[in-house]
C-alpha cells in the first residue's frame, strides 16, 4: 500500500512556514490598518503585536508538532485533545471557506496582476487563475518534494522582493510621518480598542499560515525537530520583514496617504524610483501570490488526507498515488473546489474577515491543546518543550480570544457567517460521517 513519503528538509518546511505567510496581505493590507489606525506608533505596535502572536503560537505548536508528528497538523492537535468532531469542525472549515477562499482569492490576485503584464478582461482574470490552479495542482500531484522545490524558488524570491522594497525606503525615504502630530487614540474610528480589533484583522491575515509546515509533518525528515523549528524561524523572520516593510512605507508616505491608497507598495517606491515602480511592483506580488498559491496546493491537502484516513471524510481522499506517493484525491478536491468558487463568486475580498475570524477561534483552541495535554498526559514524550511555559500559551490564546470578542461587536454579520459555516458541520459529522 503506497505512503507518504519523508522527503522534505528543514530548509523546505522553513520556506513552507515563511512562503505561506508572505502573500498578498503585506501589499494590500496596509491601507486597511493605517485607516483604523492613522499613526506611526500604533501601526508599528499592531504589527509587534502581530508578530508576539506568531511567535507565541509557534512556540506553543512547536510543544505539539513534537508529540504528533504526523500529517494534518492543527487537525491532530485537535483531535488528538478534544475529540474528533472539534477536529472535523476544523478541517470543514478549512475545506468549505478558510483554506479553499485564500487559496481560490491567492488565483484571483496572481491572475489579476499578471494582467498588469497581459491585459485581461474580467473572464481572463478567472481563466488565468484557473489554469495557474490546474498547473500548480499538477505539480503538487507529482511529488510533495517536487512541490517544496517550488515553494523554496519562490519564497526566496518574494523575500528578494521585499528586501529590496525595504532598501529603497530605509534607504531614500524621510520621516515625514513622525515630524507629524499624531491624533489621539480615543479620535480613532471605534476607539482604541476597536481601532486595534479592525486592524488586527489584516496583521493576522497577513501574519498567518506560519503552522502550515504542521500539515507536513507525515513526510517531513526529522519531523519532531524540523517541523518545531521551521516555525519559530518563520515566526522571527516575518516579524521582522514585515516591521522593516512597515517602517519603509512610514519613510515614504504619512498614515494618510497608506490609508487611502489601493496600491501602497507601488505609489510608495514610485515616488523614489517614478513610474516602473509599478511594474516593478506588479511583478513582486504576482511571484508573491502566485508563491504562495502553490503552497496551500501542496500543503492545505494533507489536513483533508489526514481527516479521511481517520474516518471522519470521504474515503477517497485517504488515498495515495501509486507512483508519486502524494494524497492525489486530497489535491484535486481542493482544486476543484477552488475552481467553483472562482466561477461563482470570482473574488473573495469580503471573506477576509470571517476567514481570520473562523481561523483564530481554532488557533485558540490548539494552542490551549498545550494546557490541556499538560495536565492530562504529564509523562507522555514531549522531544520539544514550549519556551516559557504556561504564559506563552496563555498569551496567544489571550490575544486571539480578545480578537474574536472584539470582531463580534466591530463586524458582527461577518463573524456570524463564520459561525454558521461552522456549525453547519455538526448535522453534516453526525448525521453522515459519524453515522458510517
Amino acid at each position: 500500500m503506497p505512503k507518504l513519503e519523508k522527503k522534505l528538509t528543514l530548509f523546505d518546511l522553513t520556506m513552507v512556514s515563511i512562503g505561506s505567510v508572505i502573500g498578498s496581505g503585506i501589499f494590500l493590507t496596509p491601507a486597511l490598518i493605517a485607516g483604523a489606525l492613522p499613526s506611526p506608533g500604533w501601526i508599528l505596535t499592531v504589527w509587534v503585536l502581530g508578530g508576539v502572536l506568531a511567535l507565541t503560537g509557534a512556540l506553543s505548536y512547536s510543544e505539539l508538532s513534537g508529540m504528533m508528528p504526523r500529517a494534518g497538523g492543527l487537525y491532530v492537535f485537535l483531535t488528538e485533545t478534544y475529540g474528533s468532531l472539534v477536529g472535523f469542525l476544523y478541517g470543514w472549515v478549512c475545506f468549505l471557506v478558510v483554506n479553499t477562499g485564500s487559496y481560490a482569492a491567492l488565483a484571483m490576485a496572481f491572475a489579476t496582476y499578471f494582467g498588469y503584464f497581459v491585459p485581461l478582461s474580467d473572464t481572463g482574470v478567472k481563466v488565468t487563475a484557473i489554469i495557474g490552479i490546474v498547473l500548480l495542482t499538477a505539480l503538487n500531484i507529482r511529488g510533495a518534494k517536487a512541490g517544496a522545490i517550488f515553494s523554496d524558488l519562490f519564497t526566496v524570491l518574494k523575500v528578494i522582493g521585499i528586501l529590496g522594497l525595504i532598501v529603497i525606503g530605509l534607504g531614500w525615504g524621510g520621516a515625514g510621518s513622525w515630524d507629524e502630530p499624531s491624533p489621539d487614540a480615543a479620535s480613532f474610528p471605534g476607539g482604541l480598542s476597536g481601532a486595534l480589533a479592525v486592524a488586527m484583522v489584516g496583521v493576522i491575515f497577513s501574519c498567518g499560515g506560519w503552522q502550515h509546515s504542521t500539515f507536513m509533518a507525515g513526510e517531513a525528515q526529522k519531523a519532531r525537530r524540523n517541523v518545531p523549528l521551521a516555525m519559530v524561524i518563520a515566526a522571527i523572520s516575518i516579524t521582522v520583514i514585515y516591521l522593516l516593510t512597515n517602517i519603509a512605507y512610514l519613510m515614504l508616505m504619512t498614515p494618510a496617504e497608506i490609508a487611502g491608497s489601493e496600491r501602497v507598495a507601488a505609489d510608495a517606491v514610485e515616488r523614489v524610483i517614478g513610474p516602473v515602480a509599478g511594474g516593478l511592483i506588479a511583478l513582486a506580488i504576482f511571484i508573491s501570490t502566485f508563491g504562495t498559491t502553490g503552497i496551500y496546493t501542496l500543503t492545505s491537502p494533507r489536513i483533508y488526507f489526514a481527516m479521511a484516513r481517520d474516518g471522519i471524510f470521504f474515503k477517497r481522499i485517504a488515498e495515495v498515488h501509486p507512483e508519486y506517493n502524494t494524497p492525489v484525491f486530497a489535491i484535486l478536491s481542493q482544486s476543484i473546489w477552488a475552481i467553483v468558487l472562482i466561477l461563482f463568486w470570482g473574488t473573495f475580498e469580503n471573506l477576509i474577515s470571517y476567514v481570520v475570524f473562523s481561523d483564530a477561534i481554532f488557533f485558540s483552541l490548539a494552542a490551549a491543546a498545550v494546557l490541556v495535554l499538560r495536565r492530562r498526559a504529564p509523562g507522555a514524550e514531549r522531544p520539544v518543550k514550549t519556551l516559557g511555559y504556561p504564559v506563552t500559551p496563555l498569551i496567544f490564546v489571550g490575544i486571539n480570544a480578545w480578537f474574536v470578542v472584539r470582531i463580534v461587536g466591530e463586524k458582527p454579520l461577518e463573524s456570524l457567517a463564520g459561525l454558521a459555516f461552522m456549525f453547519l458541520g455538526i448535522p453534516v459529522y453526525f448525521f453522515y460521517f459519524k453515522k458510517k
